[in-house]
């Protein structure tokens, strides 16, 4: 079972990855011309496939790897480098809203692309719920606690999008770029710390583990 703290630090990263406060102006502007009934169908849909995404890689990811001959500490420093350069987009780039806005302009399908992927079930976030679902390093117990977690940042994720307009009226774009880019800061150092990890566990390093 997972402390508190162990918890908050897993809440934290999975807030960090998928980053909820930055899908809001996504949302808002793939539904611009859409009725209040059609807003809520493709919130509900986006946060639904995001959720199924995420659990599949929670369940199969390491499976996967295995399958493949990947060892967990290479694809946690990968994951950890991936992520470093996902939290830089974030912190130097035009920020998440930016970015995704730009991708939306070329589909329909608002719900799937850029909602559900790359929005909410973004590639970090993949790596991350891989990661945090380790086999060898955590129980069944832990591990469904960690997806019960995600799913929870992912209802939240939900509630913003219903919640959308008046969020966007209240912090509005430049709000959200702010508080993407300070997740982006918090992703970084979770990052970083995977990578260490990764490279004592694949170097066999006498350290302390990060939680």
């Amino acid at each position: 079972m997972q402390t508190p703290d162990e918890m908050l630090a897993t809440v934290i990263l999975l807030w960090a990855v998928i980053d909820p406060i930055g899908t809001v102006p996504v949302f808002v502007s793939a539904t611009r011309n859409r009725t209040a009934e059609e807003k809520k169908e493709i919130a509900r849909y986006a946060a639904t496939i995001a959720g199924m995404i995420l659990l599949f890689f929670a369940a199969v990811g390491e499976v996967m790897l295995d399958g493949m001959g990947v060892p967990l500490p290479a694809f946690q420093i990968a994951g950890g480098l991936v992520l470093f350069l996902f939290a830089m987009t974030m912190i130097f780039g035009e920020g998440k809203p930016g970015s995704e806005l730009k991708s939306m302009e070329s589909t329909h399908e608002t719900a799937v692309f850029p909602l559900a992927t790359p929005s909410i079930a973004s590639p970090g976030a993949m790596m991350a719920v891989v990661l945090l679902t380790e086999n060898g390093r955590h129980s069944v117990t832990h591990q469904i606690v960690t997806a019960g977690l995600m799913l929870g940042v992912i209802c939240i994720t939900y509630l913003l999008m219903r919640a959308s307009t008046l969020i966007s009226n209240i912090i509005g774009l430049g709000g959200a770029s702010v508080i993407s880019r300070v997740m982006g800061l918090v992703l970084s150092s979770i990052a970083v710390a995977n990578v260490l990890e990764g490279i004592s566990e694949y170097f066999n390093l006498s350290t302390t583990k990060i939680p």
